[in-house]
């Protein structure tokens, strides 16, 4: 019931005008995007490990409780080593207010970039800490998708969140094949889903994705292009590229990477 968006060039992007056509997507959708939202992109820290220079504040991202509602750094344990042999890490903005009313959405360059606008199910749970995207340091996770009557026991503050602790549980050396063991159980142990989409980056670049649906496939469904050079996954093709742009439905059942 959310929007996701994933952009990924290892030659580096703006991240701005991506996040603006997310801003207009949310906004303009037929179901009500504006419980807050949530980005992580990468920051390339050098070869040596080094803190950049402009680094903020050193707070974890996903942190709540601040008066205006908004939470924005990096994740004091979120380094690694990126494709390219360079140290990498992860930097986070989350924001109560919709996406298209933030003022400070992030902007500059990066490679990796996953986004999210929350749409609450029963508009429950509205706060910035519920905010995806989630994070467990290394990896980053964003989900889209109705699920109800969910047999399973696990931690987290949200579904989504529990839904992302769930299929880590499977992780043997392989993600990819971790996601699709972990989503197979939690759909046998679910009564009834309208759909289960998920995004899963980490520092080393690599995105894993998973798309499932049983209803509204044209809201559910996402999609992957080619924009200005990026590889980009999001809920709709962009309103703006859609004359450049060949936009590809993800097919149901799909599980792989971008």
């Amino acid at each position: 019931m959310c929007r996701l968006l994933c952009v990924r060039n290892d030659g580096g992007f703006e991240m701005a005008e991506h996040l603006a056509t997310l801003a207009r997507i949310a906004r303009d959708s037929r179901e009500y995007q504006g419980h807050g939202w949530g980005c992580a992109w990468l920051e390339d820290t050098g070869t040596d490990g080094g803190r950049a220079s402009d680094d903020g504040p050193d707070e974890g991202g996903t942190a709540g409780g601040r008066a205006s509602g908004r939470a924005s750094g990096e994740e004091p344990d979120g380094g690694g080593i990126s494709a390219c042999g360079h140290r990498a890490r992860w930097r986070f903005h989350h924001d109560i207010a919709p996406i298209w009313e933030d003022a400070a959405r992030p902007a500059g360059r990066t490679t990796l970039l996953v986004a999210h606008a929350r749409s609450a199910f029963r508009d429950e749970g509205i706060r910035v800490e519920n905010n995806m995207p989630f994070t467990d340091g290394e990896r980053v996770f964003a989900f889209n998708g109705e699920l109800h009557g969910v047999r399973i026991r696990e931690r987290g503050r949200i579904g989504a969140e529990k839904v992302f602790n769930f299929v880590k549980r499977f992780d043997q050396g392989d993600f990819g094949a971790a996601l699709v063991r972990g989503l197979d159980a939690i759909e046998r142990r679910t009564r009834h889903m309208r759909a289960l989409n998920v995004v899963v980056a980490d520092t080393a670049r690599r995105v894993h994705v998973a798309s499932r649906f049983r209803e509204d496939p044209a809201y559910f469904q996402m999609h992957t292009a080619t924009v200005d050079g990026a590889h980009v996954l999001c809920s709709e093709p962009y309103p703006a590229a859609a004359a450049r742009a060949h936009w590809t439905p993800v097919a149901n059942g799909y599980t792989g990477t971008l």
